[in-house]
């Protein structure tokens, strides 16, 4: 098992420092830089896909009680908490750069393009590929890399893998696990550092 787990493994995870330099990308000067970041937040705070922010409606966004109604594969829906500073991007680009983006009265996705419309996965997808490069130059990777990154970082900050896997919209643990092979490589390389028995391992060799 341990081994069929570890070839599902994420190639490239990011790093907390990564993910920040992602998310300066976009300037918040530009409206559509607010609307950006906005998404970028919102992706790594929620571990959401891309199909999913994409289906996204404003009447998903629960702002008193922070939490996004989510539909995801299969149709199946979820409710997802949304952390305090993704909200106050949304806030952000819902007050001041929504309304300049809306010339569709009828349009209702919750984030949308310069040409007033809800976006496409593969606009979005590449959007944010766009982004992530422009912080680590060669890298590849896309919304995915961030939804890695919320389950892999929130493993290592001590959140349960059954917690993850409903944040994921995972339908069955082992799905999940795989991120757990992430966190034990971390606790191995503290583990070296600073267990007695391993200093003394290495100040005898």
């Amino acid at each position: 098992m341990p081994g069929i787990f570890f070839s599902r493994l994420p190639a490239d995870t990011l790093s907390e420092s990564e993910v920040a330099a992602i998310l300066a990308v976009p300037s918040i000067a530009d409206p559509l830089g607010v609307r950006d970041r906005a998404m970028l937040e919102l992706l790594y705070s929620t571990g959401i896909r891309r199909a999913e922010l994409v289906r996204l409606q404003l009447r998903d966004l629960h702002r008193e009680r922070r939490t996004l109604h989510v539909t995801g594969k299969g149709n199946k829906e979820r409710i997802v908490p949304v952390g305090e500073r993704a909200l106050a991007w949304i806030e952000s680009y819902l007050g001041s750069v929504r309304p300049l983006l809306a010339i569709h009265a009828e349009e209702q996705a919750l984030f949308i393009t310069g040409y007033g419309r809800g976006f496409s996965a593969n606009s979005l997808g590449n959007l944010i590929k766009q982004h992530i490069e422009k912080a680590h130059p060669g890298r590849a990777g896309n919304c995915h890399l961030l939804r890695h990154a919320c389950a892999t970082h929130m493993l290592e900050h001590g959140a349960d893998v059954r917690i993850i896997q409903q944040l994921l919209g995972h339908s069955k643990l082992e799905t999940t696990q795989v991120y757990t092979e992430v966190s034990i490589k971390l606790l191995q390389d503290v583990h070296a550092r600073t267990h007695p028995a391993s200093q003394a391992a290495a100040n005898a060799a």
